[in-house]
């Protein structure tokens, strides 16, 4: 090995130990902070923080709550979607003392990845304000919510990401997921997919778009939240957009990835066989579009 890799080599390892070390501060922080502060963990801002935990997360999953609630500013709702009784009934003493702040912890079916927002989205018929959602494992920055409210104020009809990637085409065909590219840009587009884990926060016509095509995902596509929510986007014609000009992946919460289900959707390709079965060539042709589609509806595609 010449100078360089190893070099190379090195800065990365230095990079990784680094973050590590970050991650570790960072929850021994947010773990003091739970057992010390009293202050609400809601506030004034117009949206709804959504998110679920399952399985041995909920042993940390306060971690990512508090890192929400320590921010510039606060939702006027944060609510945690079990899905298991026997965890609702036994709740850690964290998410107890975020009960007493003002979170919301709620009992619902098992809808996989899609727990983090289709209970919330299947709870009503009238949505006033945008809803954020979060993954379990991950500790947000302080400015996490601030950045995607006003992301929604400045274009409120506009699906807003933390990390998205540009959707690859190549001789009308969607491309393996794999190989999409990370954006470098906010301007929004329908061929921009927004990933859930560094958040997304979706405008009030999203989520009764949600509601209206109920849990056929549980059918097609039950394992990937993210390919549901942009084909729903892009039928409705919402475009999607990045908050910032680099694409940002969070520090994770230490120990929280043992049961993570991302690695099989790539790993397995599962995401790319969801893909073509949901995408019809129309919704191929719709991803070059600028500015609104023709709003696809049920009937001309193969998820109807």
């Amino acid at each position: 090995m010449s100078a360089h890799p190893v070099a190379r080599y090195a800065v990365r390892r230095a990079r990784k130990m680094f973050k590590r070390i970050r991650a570790y501060g960072g929850l021994l922080i947010l773990r003091c902070r739970n057992l010390l502060v009293r202050e609400p963990v809601t506030g004034t801002a117009d949206v709804v923080v959504s998110m679920t935990s399952y399985g041995a997360r909920l042993r940390t999953v306060d971690i990512a709550l508090e890192s929400i609630a320590r921010g510039t500013v606060k939702p006027k709702r944060m609510i945690l979607w079990l899905d298991d009784p026997a965890a609702f009934e036994r709740q850690t003493p964290a998410l107890l003392r975020l009960q007493r702040r003002g979170l919301e912890t709620k009992l619902t079916k098992n809808f996989g990845p899609h727990t983090k927002y289709f209970p919330y989205v299947d709870s009503s018929a009238v949505f006033d304000c945008p809803l954020a959602t979060a993954d379990d494992d991950i500790i947000y920055p302080s400015r996490w919510l601030q950045m995607l409210v006003e992301a929604n104020e400045e274009n409120p009809d506009v699906v807003h990401g933390h990390w998205v990637r540009t959707i690859g085409l190549n001789g009308g065909s969607i491309t393996g997921y794999g190989d999409w590219t990370q954006r470098r840009d906010t301007g929004p587009g329908f061929n921009n997919f927004a990933l859930g884990v560094s958040g997304v926060i979706y405008p009030p016509g999203m989520l009764r778009e949600l509601r209206m095509h109920g849990d056929h995902f549980m059918d097609v596509c039950p394992g990937a939240d993210d390919i549901w929510l942009h084909w729903v986007a892009l039928r409705a014609g919402f475009q999607t957009g990045q908050v910032g000009a680099v694409a940002r992946h969070f520090p994770m919460i230490p120990g929280s990835q043992s049961t993570a289900r991302s690695d099989a959707n790539v790993g397995h390709n599962l995401n790319d066989q969801w893909i073509r079965a949901l995408y019809s060539q129309s919704d191929v042709m719709a991803l070059t579009t600028s500015g609104k589609t023709g709003i696809l509806r049920d009937g001309e595609g193969n998820a109807s």
